[in-house]
């Protein structure tokens, strides 16, 4: 059906489509889809069991509308947002732009949200029956950035299943310096200080550019690490790599998302996780938007994946689709549990690290039996 319709839908305004699409899922034009649950796809975080890796990620339901309707189209679990404390428009329109034979947006809204008073108003009359992940972020002309956050937390800290600390956006100007050291000290210092004072077990995610080098990428890991992070998501959408795009619209400023970053997101997921491991649980986000692109972030280091740009080209019946190919998958090579997969795609940086330590090991080991006497 949504092949039949997508020519006409396509016909508006990206934000005018969107915002069909948000009153069609809360007012019930589009009807639940029976979900198939299966062990093969149960996974586990934040001590909680969700049928599906595979959810919604920020930017579609930027206002808490549709959340519970989302988890009636096969999705494991939502995230809202980005909300910031004070209302705000956001970049002039317009501001979102499809690139049809590219599959990808962009898009630079600017956290367009209603704000945290209004938003927490709205999920604490609307339980959330899925697990709800709320992603945060400062107003664009906020003079104390940290403070911001700080206020997001406060407001939704009792109201989530984890928050997500949002320093990616490249439509918020100077946002991304907290991928800097001493920046991103800072901001987790006092999202955890906050989280003492508060004494909140609520898990907190951080929100990764993909538009990072290998120094900044291991800057990042090792504060994730010191500071105790639950989850990395990775990425969000990248202000570079227009080179190969075909539509014209390639032209416009903003975030670039879909098809085209799919393999810049794997890359630094696997690049996160050569570094992280499991101790950081990371949720890929970029390009994917079938079976096999959610197994592929998954084998590079995810746990969960996120979709959105997908959705726009596929429709709403994307997650329960991608969750019936996957189990076919398990099924065919005989993998009992998705989570089985997480990080088992190499890369080349890391096999060399591992033949290096083998061969360090027997040489070490050989000097220690020729040092040894015999009978010993």
């Amino acid at each position: 059906m949504f092949n039949l319709l997508r020519p006409f839908i396509f016909k508006f305004n990206p934000e005018v489509a969107h915002s069909m699409a948000i009153k069609a899922l809360k007012f019930g034009y589009i009807p639940p889809i029976k979900i198939k649950k299966s062990p093969l796809l149960e996974t586990s975080i934040f001590s909680k069991k969700i049928y599906s890796p595979v959810g919604i990620a920020a930017g579609f339901d930027k206002n808490a509308e549709v959340y519970n309707p989302l988890f009636n189209l096969g999705f494991g679990f939502v995230e809202v947002g980005t909300v910031t404390p004070k209302p705000q428009y956001g970049n002039p329109k317009p501001r979102v732009f499809r690139l049809e034979e590219d599959e990808a947006l962009i898009n630079r809204l600017g956290f367009n949200n209603n704000g945290s008073e209004e938003i927490s108003l709205r999920i604490k009359n609307n339980k959330p029956r899925g697990l709800l992940g709320i992603n945060i972020g400062p107003n664009k002309d906020s003079l104390d950035r940290i403070n911001d956050y700080l206020e997001c937390f406060k407001k939704f800290e009792k109201l989530a299943d984890y928050l997500t600390v949002n320093i990616s956006s490249p439509n918020t100007e100077s946002l991304r310096d907290f991928h800097e050291k001493k920046e991103l000290k800072q901001l987790i210092n006092a999202i955890n200080s906050e989280k003492k004072t508060l004494n909140s077990k609520i898990p907190i995610a951080v929100k990764i550019s993909p538009d990072l080098d290998q120094k900044q990428i291991e800057n990042v890991s090792e504060i994730l690490l010191e500071n105790n992070i639950e989850v990395a998501i990775i990425s969000n959408s990248t202000d570079r790599n227009r080179e190969n795009l075909i539509n014209i619209n390639k032209m416009e400023r903003g975030g670039l998302s879909g098809k085209p970053i799919e393999q810049i997101s794997n890359n630094i997921i696997n690049r996160f996780y050569n570094l992280i491991g499991k101790k950081i649980k990371i949720i890929g986000v970029g390009g994917a938007d079938s079976a096999e692109s959610v197994y592929e972030k998954i084998v590079n280091g995810a746990t969960l994946v996120q979709i959105y740009t997908g959705m726009v080209y596929k429709g709403p019946q994307i997650a329960t689709q991608i969750n019936k190919e996957l189990i076919k998958i398990l099924e065919k090579d005989g993998v009992k549990n998705i989570g089985e997969l997480i990080g088992s795609k190499k890369s080349a940086w890391r096999e060399l690290n591992e033949i290096l330590y083998k061969l360090f090991y027997v040489k070490k080991m050989r000097t220690h039996w020729q040092n040894t006497p015999q009978g010993s």
